[in-house]
Parts: structure tokens; sequence; C-alpha cells
């Protein structure tokens, strides 16, 4: 099977939002009027971001899922996307199922694919992804890093650290019972992009960022393009690993600070962590509620620089915690 052969074969789709798709040298978009196009790029690269023996449906699930957490993250409405793939050869086994998680999850939130790449070489995928965020009176709705004010609370969705304790199993560092090993293995292999919830929180939240390499690494993002500092409750933190409470009993084999650990800088979540005025609560309230989807509220913004970690006394917590850094 050829290059062009395995294009037309799984990847080839009419296109329906895009003036042009797959085929030409180009394709075309035409952003809706009273819109901005917001843009962008994620490399999943075997080794680095998946293991060899992930399931490859997952796989493709996950290089889309990625890519429009990011589109979350901004409060977009995904548009289109393109694949760059460089493949060790033309498997019909693993491009079967590849190409079906991921134009599942395309599929799902209106999100066609329009062009791209293939070459031979290792294991590598790369999406673009193209999404549109309204512009109201003149002004962007685009969530943005920089936006998060003084007295802001700060929420996070879903749950994190689990897809770390899914790894930590994969490396033998820890074992846990086989269906919260599994539980944990989905959220690390296809995770959820919070596409509604983002878009729900446009005109609500101040800043939002999605969390990829690390709760506080992906927070400092924020704080550091706000020019503000924040205060974390860890114990509240602690509760977001969805295994923690299912693990009480085998707590022999993890201390408090390792499931903190995994909250706090496990990476691999894939949720939005925002940041919205109390004025708001209600209001975020409803947009978890509109978008299914569970938000915590885990601290507040500071006027004062840098990062605090409190108790559930609110005494100081040493902040002892790295997120994940490829050249660090």
């Amino acid at each position: 099977m050829g290059e062009f052969d395995l294009i037309e074969r799984y990847f080839k789709r009419p296109a329906r939002q895009a003036v042009l798709g797959v085929g030409d040298d180009c394709a075309l978009l035409q952003p809706a009027p009273g819109t901005q196009l917001a843009i962008s790029s994620d490399m999943l690269v075997e080794g680095r971001h998946f293991l060899s023996t992930v399931d490859p449906q997952r796989l493709g699930h996950k290089a889309l899922a990625v890519n429009l957490s990011d589109l979350a993250a901004c409060g977009a409405k995904p548009l289109a996307f393109t694949l760059a793939l460089a493949l060790p050869r033309a498997d019909e086994a693993w491009l079967a199922p590849f190409s079906q998680g991921l134009l599942a999850l395309a599929d799902l939130h209106g999100c066609e694919l329009i062009g791209g790449d293939t070459t031979q070489g290792p294991l590598n995928i790369c999406i673009t992804v193209f999404g549109e965020v309204p512009v109201v009176g003149g002004r962007s709705q685009a969530l943005l890093r920089s936006g998060a004010q003084p007295g802001d609370d700060l929420y996070v969705s879903g749950s994190v650290g689990d897809a770390r304790l899914a790894l930590e199993v994969f490396r033998g560092t820890v074992s846990v019972p086989a269906a919260v090993f599994e539980a944990a293995r989905l959220r690390l292999e296809q995770p959820t992009p919070r596409v509604a919830l983002g878009q729900a929180l446009r005109g609500i939240a101040t800043s939002a960022i999605d969390i990829s390499d690390g709760l506080l690494g992906d927070l400092g993002h924020i704080l550091k393009l706000s020019g503000v500092g924040a205060t974390v409750d860890t114990a509240v933190a602690i509760n977001l690993v969805a295994a923690y409470a299912d693990c009480m009993g085998a707590r022999g084999q993890f201390d408090a600070n390792t499931w903190l650990g995994w909250a706090l800088a496990g990476g691999d979540d894939y949720e939005l962590l925002f940041t919205a005025p109390p004025a708001h609560r209600t209001l975020v309230t409803a947009a978890a509620q509109s978008s299914h989807t569970p938000v915590t509220r885990i601290g507040h913004i500071d006027q004062a620089h840098g990062l605090r970690l409190v108790d559930e006394h609110g005494q100081a917590v040493a902040n002892t915690y790295s997120s994940f850094d490829h050249f660090a």
C-alpha cells in the first residue's frame, strides 16, 4: 500500500465545513462572520508521549483530544484539523483502529480532517487544529492565560493525577486493584477534552489553560502572564485524584505526599484550570452543569506574586513538586 492509497483508504473524507479539504496542495477554510480562528499544534512521539503497547484506537483518540483540549482552554469551537503522520510501515492492522479512534472523536466534535502529510519514519503524530471564537463588540471572546485578577477563584475540571498513577503502574513502581488501574489507564490513554465547558466559560472565566504538564506547572503560566500569585488548598487537590478514595485500603505503598504530587504535578490530565471572580460562582456552576463537567474550586488568586500551598487548616505546605518539562 502506497502513501496516497493509505490517505485515500483511511483519512480522505468529503469536505463539510471546509471550502476545500483533502486532495489539493492546501485546504481552504472560511471562518464564520464575526469570529476569529484559534489555532494550535501538538506532537505525540512514541516513547515520549505514549507507550508502544497502547491500543491504536485509543492513540488515535488521544492524538486529537490533546489538541481539542487546547481549543477548550481558549473557549473555541472546533472547526477542522490537519494530520502529519510518520509511520515505520503502512500497517493496515494498526491504521484501521487508529483512524477509527481519531475520526470518531472528530465527528463527535464536528471537527473535520482537511489535510496533512505522511512519511516513513519512527512513529510520530502531529496535529494542527483550527477553531472559532466569537468577536463581540470588537472584542475577542477567547479565554487567555493573561486575565487572572487578584481575588479570583481558582477552579479545575474533572479529576487530576490518575493518568500519572497509570504511568507508575506501567513503570512497575506501584500496584493497584485491576479495576482502579483500568480506570486510571483510560484517563492516560483516552482523555476527555473539555470542549463544551470551555465554550460555556466564555464571558465568565478570566483566564484558562489546559493541564498537560501538571497542575502547578500550568498554573505557573497563568500567574506569569497575568502578573499575579495564587494559593492552592492541598486538601482539596489530593481528593481530585479519583483513585485516591479507591486505594485508601492500600495506602501502605502510597504516602499522602505521593498522592499529592500526582495531583499537583502528574501531567497528562487534559482538564481545564481556570479563574473566575467570586461573583461568578453561580455562573461557573451553571457552566459546569450545562457542559456535564464537574468543577472544583481549589484556591484563589493573590495580589502578591508566587505560588503558596496550604493544608486544610490554612497552614503553609512546602512546595517540592516539579511538573514535566521536555528539556529539563
